[in-house]
């Protein structure tokens, strides 16, 4: 029986990288299905490799860490649907639009958990057969809600979580946890009109585009690696109402391909961009 793996790799540019890696694949008798690189204008290479084949996945990486130069960056992944946790708060928008991909094999990802502080959407999360956890912050400081959401997560130990429209700021305690392993999707174009109300902002500046940026989460509030994004034009007919609602529609499209992309091991981080393969 066939397995598909994605091996992923990044560093310092050098001659024959492409070569030493097909090489050691062909030995061990690995089937090469595609195959993506890009080398930065700094001479930073990246690789997105995907094979199938009887492999020993350790074995394989340690042949190739003694093939390719110091400094190269390796993982290897098998080809698997990812497991994933949602959070969200009262918004259905982006929460429905997963959990039909989910329920059509869309989705790329086995939505273990939902997890909100209101229980305003457990109706909807019930009809779809998946665990909702209501943990109220209401009488908790921030630390304490946290530690309550992580014990709730222990139980799945998922691979990413997923804020869909989650409406509270993580802290950095909670975001050590999972390391480049949150999604976030944010109302607005980034970098404009970070915060609250921004359709509001933006109706206001007479904006003629609105959009929806889908990104990392770090230590900086809405300031983390961006993966996708996407604009639609508006003009002064449309109120901030109506900006609202075909932003609600932008932001669900723009999550729904940025979780294909990180499900899919096509996104690399690296100083706070993402390259994509």
């Amino acid at each position: 029986m066939n397995y598909r793996h994605i091996l992923l790799m990044d560093g310092p540019d050098h001659k024959g990288l492409i070569y030493q890696v097909t090489r050691v694949l062909f030995e061990h008798n690995q089937n090469i299905i595609r195959n993506n690189e890009y080398v930065s204008p700094s001479g930073y290479f990246f690789m997105r490799t995907e094979f199938e084949g009887e492999a020993d996945a350790s074995q394989l990486l340690e042949v190739l860490r003694r093939e390719l130069p110091e400094g190269i960056n390796l993982r290897l992944n098998p080809k698997k649907k990812k497991d994933i946790v949602l959070l969200v708060t009262k918004e259905h928008h982006c929460l429905g639009e997963l959990l039909i991909r989910y329920a059509f094999d869309e989705l790329d990802a086995t939505i273990q958990a939902v997890i909100s502080n209101y229980n305003v959407l457990q109706p909807l999360v019930s009809k779809f057969g998946i665990p909702f956890h209501y943990i109220s912050h209401e009488h908790k400081t921030r630390p304490e809600h946290e530690e309550a959401i992580l014990r709730t997560l222990d139980i799945y130990q998922p691979e990413y979580l997923v804020l869909a429209k989650y409406m509270r700021v993580l802290t950095a305690d909670f975001v050590q946890h999972f390391p480049d392993r949150i999604v976030n999707i944010h109302h607005s174009f980034l970098p404009a009109f970070i915060g609250a109300n921004p359709y509001r902002q933006a109706y206001e500046r007479g904006v003629k585009i609105i959009g929806a940026t889908a990104h990392f989460v770090n230590n900086n509030l809405d300031e983390g690696p961006i993966i996708a994004q996407d604009v639609k034009s508006v003009d002064h007919r449309q109120t901030a109402t109506d900006m609202a609602t075909l932003g609600r529609d932008t932001e669900k499209q723009v999550l729904s391909k940025a979780l294909k992309l990180v499900f899919n091991d096509r996104v690399f981080i690296h100083h706070n961009r993402t390259i994509i393969l």
